[in-house]
């Protein structure tokens, strides 16, 4: 599964479709600097990204690295027929092996001018809805035929709506128990936020141990539920700090701290400042 975290979002650079006849090979490349998806609509195509081997036939895509070696495993033994569409990101993107429920932000910066997200779109997948990718990516290859400027924003779009349908794709992929665990725990935790809550609220509502839940928030956030409903706290009470005229004592107690020290502290050691001096850095 490919992580990308916009903006900017990917864009497409190049595309194409060919037909393969029987016996003949897909090239081998190496660190060609862009991403290559590949979509086979008749036939099979074989192919391998480094040891990873991928097996195309009818409707199957793969997304290959722009840092990896591909090669051909075997010849098409049959008539083959895939589009081929190469795009590039300047963000950041990384390859993992599953999506996490929810991206909490590390940055130092509380209020920046552009708000950044994650998604995720499957390495490989099979297509439930190929009428819908296949009309999107034969608009993006027209719009590719006109050398206009309203064409190459045309393309832009068409391919973030295919992007948007890879991603879907993805929420149909199986999850593992220590992720769905994670996934229920942080949203109680979000949706309850203001409320006082316990290690015992929180296993009686995700319905397992305590110390199971902890362990699979630790492997999937890398922090235990506390930690994660802290930094969620402090990210609620920022916003309040920066937006609103409230007292800092009425914004401790709307996001959910139980006393005033504790928030200060809390906040101190998120953020190495008081929430009065935060709050001066965005008021004049």
């Amino acid at each position: 599964m490919l992580h990308f975290i916009a903006p900017p979002m990917p864009h497409f650079t190049v595309g194409g479709e060919d037909t393969y006849t029987p016996g003949r090979t897909h090239p081998d490349r190496a660190n060609i600097g862009v991403f290559d998806l590949i979509y086979v609509t008749k036939g099979e195509l074989v192919l391998a990204e480094n040891e990873t081997e991928y097996r195309l036939s009818d409707h199957h895509f793969v997304i290959l690295r722009p840092d990896a070696a591909h090669r051909t495993v075997m010849p098409c033994r049959e008539e083959t027929h895939f589009y081929w569409l190469h795009f590039q990101t300047l963000g950041y993107w990384t390859e993992v092996r599953e999506q996490q429920p929810v991206d909490l932000s590390q940055s130092v910066e509380p209020y920046a001018h552009i708000e950044t997200f994650s998604f995720y779109i499957p390495k490989s997948a099979h297509l439930a809805q190929p009428d819908r990718a296949i009309a999107i990516i034969r608009e993006i290859l027209s719009c590719q035929r006109q050398n206009t400027a309203e064409a190459k924003w045309k393309q832009q779009t068409a391919f973030q709506e295919l992007l948007l349908a890879l991603r879907e794709e993805g929420d149909h992929m199986p999850k593992s128990r220590q992720f769905l665990i994670a996934e229920a725990a942080a949203l109680y935790l979000r949706n309850h936020y203001r409320e006082p809550v316990s290690y015992e609220r929180l296993s009686q509502n995700v319905h397992f141990h305590e110390n199971y839940i902890s362990l699979c928030m630790k492997q999937t956030f890398g922090c235990t539920p506390l930690d994660y409903l802290i930094r969620y706290r402090i990210g609620q009470a920022k916003r309040l700090l920066i937006r609103t005229n409230d007292p800092v004592g009425a914004i401790a107690e709307a996001t959910g701290f139980g006393s005033f020290p504790y928030f200060v502290r809390c906040f101190v050691k998120q953020t190495g400042q008081r929430p009065n001096a935060f709050r001066k850095q965005f008021r004049q």
